[in-house]
C-alpha cells in the first residue's frame, strides 16, 4: 500500500541524487507505482527510461553525462565529450561520446544520442578519472589520454581538432608533456603526434 512516507522518501532520495533510477527504490523499501503517480502529479520528470530527476531541477550542463553514467557505468567519455569536459573545444558535440572495451554492444538509450567508440583493454582502461556531478561519478578520460586518443580517431573527429586540443592542453597546463607522450604511446600515435609536440615545445 502506498503511503505519505513512500512520496517522501522517494522525493528525498531524487533530490540528493539528482537523477534516480527505477532499481534505486529497493533500497529505501518503496514501490515504483510512486514513481508513476509523481511523475502524473507533476513533481517529476521522467528523462530516460526508468530514469527520474524532479521537475523543477535546474538542468546543469552534465546532465546528459550524468544520464548516460546512470545507465552504462561502463562508459568512459571520451573524443569531443572529454573534450568539452575539459574545455579543450568550443564546439558543442550533437552526441554524447563513450568509450567502451572492444566487442561490447551499443546501449539502447532514449536520450541522448551516443556515440561509441570500441577500444582494446589496455586503452580503455588508461588514464581514467572520475569526477562527481549532480551526484553521479562520470568517469572521464584525462586531458592527455584525450589528446592521444584525439590523434588515433582523427578519421573521426579531425586532426586540425587534435592539434587545436593538443596546443590547448599545453597552453592551459591541463597537460605535461610527458603525460601527452605517455598516452601517445598508450594509444600508438607517436610518430602522429611527435611534429606537433615538437613544434610547441
Amino acid at each position: 500500500m502506498l503511503t505519505e512516507s513512500h512520496t517522501k522518501r522517494v522525493l528525498n532520495l531524487v533530490s540528493q541524487k539528482g537523477l534516480v533510477r527505477a532499481s534505486d527504490l529497493k533500497a529505501i523499501k518503496a514501490p515504483r507505482v510512486v514513481l508513476t503517480r509523481l511523475t502524473a502529479s507533476g513533481q517529476l520528470e521522467r528523462v530516460g527510461h526508468g530514469l527520474y530527476r524532479l521537475a523543477d531541477a535546474d538542468v546543469s550542463e552534465f546532465e546528459s553525462l550524468c544520464t548516460v553514467a546512470s545507465k552504462v557505468p561502463q562508459a568512459v567519455f571520451c573524443l569531443f565529450t572529454a573534450l568539452q569536459f575539459h574545455e579543450l573545444t568550443t564546439e558543442l558535440p550533437r552526441q554524447v561520446w563513450i568509450a567502451m572495451p572492444r566487442g561490447s554492444h551499443l546501449p539502447r538509450l532514449d536520450y541522448p544520442p551516443v556515440k561509441m567508440v570500441q577500444m582494446t583493454e589496455n586503452v580503455y582502461q588508461a588514464g581514467v578519472e572520475e569526477h562527481v556531478r549532480n551526484g553521479v561519478k562520470l568517469r572521464v578520460y584525462s586531458a592527455a589520454k584525450t589528446v592521444a586518443d584525439c590523434f588515433k580517431h582523427r578519421n573521426k573527429v579531425g586532426l586540425d581538432v587534435a592539434i587545436e586540443a593538443l596546443k590547448d592542453a599545453l597552453a592551459k597546463s591541463k597537460a605535461t608533456s610527458d603525460q601527452l607522450w605517455r598516452y601517445a604511446k598508450v594509444c600508438r600515435v607517436t610518430n602522429v603526434m611527435r611534429p606537433y609536440l615538437e613544434a610547441i615545445q
